[in-house]
């Protein structure tokens, strides 16, 4: 790289869901772009998990394309403390507790090993996902600048970020009163207590993810630089609020990283159909993608309704689904050539297709990016964790989506419905010209000079001269 000094070295850790992998495996190997060396810790199963999606070669090492090109990028695992066959969705809760309270002790000895490996690095640093619940404790201990990744959207670390208001103001819990208007959380729009994430709503559904929220919540505050998956633009009031506290920089969307830096990583849990030629045999904007992510499980009558909202609607269609079991006995005979139905795909390519003209999704944040961007509009359907807020930004905020049924019993005519009014008549000519302009406006944020590439660059810089700041100090204080 031409460097006359030692370069500065990170340790990434991403959490261990894809919507998390995707833009963390992105953020570093722009990193590395920029001249900083990467160890990338990957937990021993999602490694194990992405290996068998591709080749199923157990010891593949993910970037050996990367430094090829010259990117100083290093990889290796870590044990969560279960074993590979351990079923973490059917266990989550005692999975997660076992992270929350074993796993912190295994980061801090490979931390300690791999800054012992590496004397001749200029500093280190620490990149891990918000959502942990260590990354403060270890970068004190290791002397680690600290660099806190968030991969949602502002408005929902925000909400996170004042969890004490909410309390305050009787809103943790609020069960049971669902439209009530609050205006009280810096930076965030008026917004219904039924958009706030279902862990807020009602905590002892999932006792485990408060638990983790609270305590990652309070850690973050100790964070040198926080990195945010979105656009300036689409969440300032937002963005202005959290800087005011700590220095967030938003650098989104990071899941296209890779088209500017052109190396390619794995990073696909499940092996990916190629839906290209059937796509392609398809008119303009005639084809609904349906994707509920890949932790989202609906419940058999749910696929049934959607199925028969399908046959009435007659639209073309990309459909994922882990398994057919549950479809109307013949549906796949009535749709012929109509339907495409696949375990899993590569999502952007699907929805940059010309053909694909409206996207049903559970609003997953990497889904409403990657829509967002290739000028997809939204049939909403959220159900967890941060997706009623996220789309309260895509319908409420940003109206480049509408709601499939508000919380209701989806039903075929819904269904049916829907579709037509996102893929046909004028409802769809005005969601089309507004999710332009949005797409417009994050597209532009990824230029030259745009909000998200000055702003990356920022942050380069003011980590790049806290890092040498830091090894100053080591230095004279050994």
């Amino acid at each position: 790289m031409g460097e006359t000094h030692p370069r500065p070295h990170a340790i990434v850790f991403s959490y261990p869901f894809q919507g998390h992998i995707t833009p963390t495996l992105n953020l570093a190997t722009n990193l590395a772009s920029r001249g900083f060396t990467i160890t990338y810790v990957q937990l021993e199963f999602v490694h194990h998990t992405i290996s068998k999606a591709h080749d199923g070669v157990e010891d593949v090492d993910f970037f050996v394309q990367a430094r090829r090109s010259g990117l100083d990028m290093r990889y290796t695992t870590i044990s969560d403390g279960f074993p590979l066959e351990f079923d973490r969705n059917l266990n989550f809760n005692e999975h997660w507790e076992g992270m929350v309270r074993d796993f912190p002790d295994r980061v801090d000895e490979l931390v300690g090993s791999i800054t012992r490996s590496d004397a001749s690095a200029a500093a280190f640093f620490l990149v891990a996902d918000t959502l942990y619940t260590w990354p403060a404790a270890i970068a004190k201990k290791h002397n680690l600048v600290n660099v806190s990744l968030w991969t949602g959207a502002a408005t929902v670390f925000s909400i996170n970020s004042h969890l004490n208001l909410l309390r305050e103001n009787g809103h943790l819990p609020c069960r049971g009163n669902d439209e009530e208007h609050i205006s009280y959380i810096p930076g965030v729009q008026s917004i219904r207590t039924k958009d706030l994430m279902p862990y807020i709503q009602d905590p002892d559904v999932v006792p485990v993810l408060m638990k983790i929220v609270v305590k990652a919540f309070e850690q973050v505050k100790n964070a040198d630089f926080i990195l945010c998956n979105t656009v300036q633009e689409l969440e300032a009031e937002c963005l202005s609020a959290l800087n005011l506290k700590q220095p967030t920089y938003a650098i989104g969307p990071m899941n296209f990283f890779s088209d500017f830096t052109k190396t390619v990583v794995e990073k696909s849990l499940w092996p990916e159909s190629d839906c290209t030629h059937w796509l392609s045999s398809k008119p303009p904007a005639s084809v609904l993608y349906i994707s509920f992510g890949s932790i989202v499980q609906i419940n058999k009558q749910e696929i049934v309704e959607i199925a028969h909202g399908l046959l009435h609607s007659q639209v073309n269609f990309i459909w994922i689904l882990r398994t057919t079991d549950a479809l109307p006995a013949g549906f796949q005979d009535d749709v012929k050539d109509g339907g495409l139905i696949v375990p899993w795909c590569n999502q952007n390519a699907v929805l940059s297709s010309p053909a694909v003209g409206g996207f049903l999704t559970h609003c997953g944040w990497n889904s409403v990016l990657e829509s967002i961007w290739s000028g997809v509009p939204m049939i909403c359907y959220p159900h967890y964790v941060d997706q009623p807020t996220n789309r309260k930004l895509v319908v409420d905020d940003w109206k480049v989506g509408i709601d499939l049924c508000d919380g209701g019993r989806v039903t075929s005519e819904a269904v049916a419905s829907k579709i037509n009014i996102l893929m046909r008549g004028k409802s769809s000519i005005v969601l089309r010209e507004q999710i332009k302009k949005v797409s417009k406006i994050m597209r532009n944020a990824f230029e030259t000079d745009g909000s998200s590439q000055r702003t990356f660059d920022q942050f380069v810089d003011e980590l790049r001269g806290r890092l040498y700041a830091r090894r100053e100090d080591i230095g004279s204080n050994p």
